[in-house]
């Protein structure tokens, strides 16, 4: 027998998807203003004190003009967070398909998450840790053409000089949810790379619920976080630094770029 609050909030449910997937999805994407290219990137994944929880590579290949990203993080526990996105890049930035795997006790549950722009279609499967149990939830999206999951820095990467953007993300909560997300600049800070002080934008990335979608998150304990990207925009702009969860309800965790070192 069900409560009355989870009368309401199934109720809620129902209403809001049907503001959500009954409303045109009108959106522009982003122009492409400096066009990605193969690379592999270091990086590090910590608390917001600074202290290490994983090391991880951004591996970028080009084929036929698309590009595909591979973001991988080991961490220190055995966890996995592996997400790959392919987009394509002419005159403006458009995701073709997204793939994600998080696995291992940094985080609540195992996950692997997929999405195709062509068919639309999704899939999403989970397995508790608890007791081992596997969920698996597919089916069908309209997806508008300023979809970024996973894109988000090349996104921002890609905005004039003090401008804001809003685009559109899935969130799989675990089932998918169409929402905005509002690129917005913040303020510019002092960064030093070697002996050089830059300056570098944060932008924050923050998630446009509308009233409907606000209220149901909010009677679920669901309220998403506003996410942070510092990027230097000066000639030709470079990530520096992203603060955010990598999961639903999960803790912040910084993202930043690393250097080799040679071990002595």
């Amino acid at each position: 027998m069900t409560t009355f609050p989870e009368r309401v909030a199934a109720g809620l449910l129902i209403l809001m998807t049907a503001l959500l997937w009954q409303r045109p999805l009108a959106a522009a994407p982003v122009p492409v203003r400096f066009a990605e290219g193969s690379l592999h990137g270091f990086l590090t994944l910590s608390t917001p004190a600074g202290v290490l929880i994983a090391s991880g590579d951004l591996l970028q290949t080009v084929r036929d003009g698309d590009i595909r990203s591979r973001l991988v993080f080991h961490f220190k526990d055995g966890s996995v967070h592996d997400e790959t996105v392919v987009y394509s890049q002419r005159n403006a930035f458009t995701l073709q398909s997204y793939h994600l795997v998080q696995r291992g006790p940094a985080f609540l549950e195992d996950t692997e998450i997929s999405l195709e722009r062509a068919s639309g279609m999704y899939r999403v499967k989970t397995r508790a840790r608890k007791d081992g149990r596997e969920k698996v939830l597919d089916g069908k999206l309209d997806l508008p053409l300023d979809v970024y999951n996973g894109m988000v820095p090349t996104v921002v990467k890609n905005l004039s000089i003090g401008a804001g953007e809003t685009v559109h993300m899935v969130a799989f909560t675990p089932a998918p949810k169409l929402i905005k997300l509002e690129l917005a600049p913040a303020g510019d800070y002092k960064i030093l790379v070697g002996g050089s002080e830059k300056a570098a934008t944060r932008y924050v990335l923050k998630p446009i619920l509308g009233i409907w979608l606000k209220l149901f998150a909010s009677l679920l304990g669901r309220m998403p976080p506003d996410n942070h990207a510092w990027i230097v925009t000066a000639d030709v702009p470079a990530f520096v630094k992203f603060e955010g969860p990598l999961y639903m309800n999960g803790p912040a965790w910084r993202i930043e770029l690393t250097s080799p070192r040679w071990r002595e």
